[in-house]
């Protein structure tokens, strides 16, 4: 009785270890799969002042001197009383941006914050976000009649194949596994940029 358990307890281990063999080359062949890199897929930088006129013409301004590309204007949603602001006043502008430009400010914006984000910087859909004090960090030069503003990043990241999800013909649904996550948009970052990531 004694062999035949113990010959039991060595079959069941040389199964245990094969099936671990078999997850580790699984997640080797994940990892060097072309389908399963992480990109910007966009992204979106917004400079909120509060009120319309003067100062959001000037932050705009700014804006596209910063990125080349025309800002788009945000309105309010509702009136808040205390802060002065009506429904529907324009409050902030905003730029989307992609592709090597979209790299090239995420890498200044990151330079500015010491490569440092807290782990609430990330959502759990996989995208990040974080802001700036003053736009002159970017290497905008100072402008007294403009003066200063600060303004907000917010990367989205993908995998390749998101556009089955958005396409008008065909469309399908991106599985849960390739969804990019909240660990996985970490990962990256640390990755990536060699970014430290704060937990308090």
């Amino acid at each position: 009785a004694d062999i035949i358990s113990g010959a039991r307890v060595d079959y069941f281990r040389d199964r245990l270890n094969d099936t671990m063999s078999d997850s580790h080359q699984v997640s080797e062949k994940k990892a060097k799969n072309p389908m399963r890199e992480i990109k910007v897929a966009k992204m979106i930088i917004n400079c909120c002042v509060g009120e319309s006129g003067d100062r959001l013409t000037k932050a705009a301004k700014v804006l596209e001197q910063l990125t080349g590309q025309t800002p788009v204007f945000s309105k309010a949603r509702y009136t808040v009383r205390t802060f002065s602001i009506r429904r529907n006043e324009k409050i902030a502008a905003h730029v989307t941006i992609r592709g090597d430009k979209a790299l090239q400010l995420l890498e200044s914006g990151l330079k500015v914050k010491e490569y440092e984000l807290h782990k609430d910087n990330f959502s759990q859909s996989g995208c990040f976000g974080f802001g700036i004090d003053e736009h002159i960090d970017l290497g905008i030069k100072y402008d007294p009649s403009t003066g200063i503003y600060g303004m907000d990043f917010y990367i989205v990241l993908e995998r390749p194949g998101k556009r089955v999800a958005r396409r008008k013909r065909a469309q399908g649904k991106v599985g849960t596994c390739h969804q990019v996550t909240k660990e996985d948009a970490m990962k990256w970052f640390q990755q990536k940029y060699d970014g430290i990531i704060l937990t308090k």
